[in-house]
């Protein structure tokens, strides 16, 4: 097994990222970026001494005052100063995995040499990524347009010896670190603030790290749907592949495809039924289910697209000896894929409730609220209440961010994306997917239980056996939140191949 990743022009994936995260693989910069970076520099640098023509901020101020022109002897200080003034974060601390993600994803974006950065610049990054030393960042404070500036300015305090960082599981000042590590603060150059600064790393590391969420929450909806239509004696005709192949969204066919795999050999799906339809919520499955798939394909592409870009401004080209002031650090693509991204992932949450609300209602021979003793027992009431209090939460925070926007920089910046603020939401509306779908395989076991002895399939029984181990079936009343906490355990830890997730 290879335990290094090399930074090149290789194109960066979902599968790549996946593998480098779990596996913990070192980066190293292959010989490509390191002459990209090193050519690029050289080529600025030449630039800078043979003209006094002011070109944005390298020689200049930022924003609003891109007219101001800054001596030569300066251009560290302007750098320095950049990055110092932006680094206004607030807010919840962003996670740890995300940090490195923005990590790896800005050494990405610099090694392709547009952007004039030195090359002991980006093996800082590298030893930060590869030394699991954290910038300590927060989640409030980019307007997703300028690029991330107020997370990528926390990013990038550590560098120069400023701001907090994470190191051997404490939070400790970034000099502190430095010392411990016996390296030198580093004097950044014209232009390599601002390099580090734009770009839309905060959002597209949200983006990483949600989609790989996001397949797997869409596998294990699929996976706890089949349960609970056993569970609730449903019909596996509306999973037919003819009734697909004559409507044949992708997703959708995936998802009929997926459900009947999950049943094949299922005493309870084989048993003639006595309803002759299914509410929506069952029946629907691979509508809903599968638009969301679709979806993700979608947002898939996007996020592919910008994670193997150059995000900074301005953009370098030496072959064709220009320096061109451009808006790449937009995040309007990512703003709108991330805001499809949460409405179509609220959607599972949403319809699962439904799930677990049929799951109680005491239908299709079913005790009343899943237990024995209906009245003395209350059971699985207040779990579908829990269930329906965040899918609630959810369709607040899938309010789209990206319709907004306000003029910042007076008036330079007078069209933003809002896309941190949709990276952010999506985050919380993933974490809530996985509660709902945890209280609706806590349902779903429940529900099967009384079935017996009918079996269902034998992909599913081992499914449930494996949650039964940490989620008992219940006899009487109990505790509920302890089981809720084990049952999203289960699922945060529940393995799924590679083939199986992005399929």
């Amino acid at each position: 097994m290879q335990t290094h990743h090399y930074i090149s022009s290789a194109v960066l994936d979902l599968n790549t990222i996946q593998d480098i995260l779990e596996t913990n693989k070192k980066l190293v910069l292959s010989d490509e970026s390191v002459l990209n970076i090193k050519k690029s520099r050289a080529y600025l640098d030449k630039k800078i001494k043979e003209s006094d023509t002011p070109i944005y901020g390298i020689n200049t101020g930022f924003g609003a005052l891109c007219n101001v022109k800054i001596t030569s002897e300066k251009l560290t200080e302007l750098q320095e100063n950049l990055v110092k003034s932006h680094a206004c974060g607030t807010g919840n601390r962003v996670e740890k995995p995300i940090i490195k993600l923005m990590l790896l994803l800005k050494i990405q974006s610099l090694s392709y040499g547009h952007s004039g950065v030195a090359l002991g610049t980006v093996e800082r990054l590298v030893d930060f990524y590869n030394e699991d030393i954290l910038p300590v960042i927060f989640e409030q404070g980019s307007l997703g347009a300028s690029g991330d500036l107020a997370p990528l300015a926390h990013l990038a305090l550590p560098l120069i010896g400023e701001g907090e960082v994470y190191y051997k599981g404490k939070e400790i000042s970034a000099s502190e670190m430095l010392q411990e590590m016996e390296w030198s603060p580093l004097k950044l150059q014209s232009k390599e603030g601002l390099a580090l600064l734009n770009g839309t790393q905060f959002m597209s590391a949200h983006a990483v790290f949600g989609l790989l969420q996001a397949f797997k929450l869409s596998y294990l909806a699929d996976k706890i749907s089949a349960v609970s239509m056993d569970g609730f004696d449903c019909n596996l005709s509306p999973f037919d592949e003819l009734v697909h192949l004559v409507r044949p969204h992708r997703g959708q066919v995936k998802t009929a495809e997926r459900i009947r795999y999950f049943l094949e050999g299922s005493e309870i799906a084989r048993k003639e039924k006595k309803n002759v339809q299914d509410p929506y919520s069952f029946r629907c499955v691979p509508q809903v289910h599968g638009a969301t798939k679709d979806t993700l394909g979608f947002v898939r592409k996007v996020v592919k697209t910008e994670i193997n870009s150059v995000t900074d401004n301005p953009n370098i080209f030496i072959e064709e000896d220009k320096i061109i002031s451009g808006g790449n650090f937009h995040g309007q693509p990512l703003a709108l894929g991330l805001d499809y991204l949460a409405i179509a992932m609220a959607e599972l949450a949403n319809i699962s409730e439904r799930r677990i609300y049929q799951l109680v209602s005491g239908t299709r021979g079913l005790p009343q609220f899943l237990v024995e003793n209906p009245g003395l027992n209350s059971g699985f009431m207040i779990p579908q209440y829990t269930a329906a209090s965040i899918v609630s939460q959810n369709k607040q925070l899938a309010t789209p961010a990206s319709v907004d926007s306000i003029v910042s920089s007076n008036g330079q910046e007078d069209h933003v994306s809002m896309g941190a603020n949709s990276a952010t939401k999506m985050i919380k509306i993933i974490q809530n997917v996985n509660t709902v779908l945890a209280i609706e395989l806590f349902n779903a076991s429940q529900a099967l239980h009384f079935r017996e002895p009918g079996r269902t399939s034998e992909i599913l029984q081992k499914f449930v056996s494996e949650f039964r181990k940490e989620v008992p079936i219940l006899k009487e009343d109990v505790t509920m939140a302890p089981h809720i906490k084990k049952a999203k355990e289960f699922l945060n830890t529940y393995i799924i191949t590679e083939v199986e997730l992005f399929d």
